[in-house]
């Protein structure tokens, strides 16, 4: 089995990097393969709704000169996925809001019933807020999601810091726990049949 973490911060060594490395190390000791993607520096596009990846061969991005297709193929080939973002004003930094954008709207379809966790780093405030909107892209996905014995945001400033927030630390390591158990449990009902649904019904709220 294996997860793919996704570092959204833009410094590739800095908190959002260690609680990511935190919680790869849990899995592994698990026997959980991770790879992790920094992808926060990266120059991304962000989505403009255009509907292109419909039509194209492999339903991913039309826009093909950035790291978000790439990653995209590998999160949908992994059994688990985490998303992890330092707080900008209050919310998921700019990169990584236009990566996860791209990623689900192409890719959802693919982590139905995958594992998905998320985590936040902050300096002072807006953790809660950044890690619901993490939240949001997994539960549209329709992924499963670990239990955490408290929001999922962990706080530092400067390089390292965030290890010093042991509550902060403790809390994503058990989640990392507790998703590879998850992913275990996952394998083995395999052979349970998936609950059968209508079709899925869509409308707006102008007729």
């Amino acid at each position: 089995m294996k997860v793919m973490g996704i570092n959204g911060s833009p410094k590739r060594d800095g908190n959002t990097a260690a609680v990511l490395s935190a919680m790869a190390e849990e899995l592994k000791a698990a026997g959980i393969e991770v790879e992790i993607l920094h992808i926060g520096a990266e120059v991304k596009h962000g989505c403009t709704g255009c509907g292109g990846c419909s039509k194209t061969e492999d339903g991913l991005c039309i826009y093909r000169d950035d790291i978000v297709n790439e990653a995209a193929a590998k999160m949908r080939e992994a059994d688990g996925i985490i998303i992890g973002s330092p707080v900008y004003y209050s919310g998921i930094a700019g990169g990584m809001k236009a990566f996860l954008d791209r990623v689900f709207y192409t890719s959802a379809g693919h982590f139905k019933y995958k594992v998905g966790a998320a985590f936040a780093v902050a300096r002072r405030t807006g953790g809660s807020d950044t890690f619901h909107q993490l939240c949001n892209y997994l539960i549209i996905a329709g992924m499963i999601m670990p239990p955490y014995q408290y929001w999922g945001a962990a706080y530092g400033r400067q390089p390292g810091e965030v290890t010093e927030d042991l509550e902060g630390m403790q809390t994503m390591r058990y989640a990392a726990k507790d998703m590879a158990w998850l992913l275990k449990v996952l394998q083995e009902g395999k052979n349970i049949p998936l609950p059968e649904k209508d079709p899925k019904t869509s409308m707006g709220f102008i007729h």
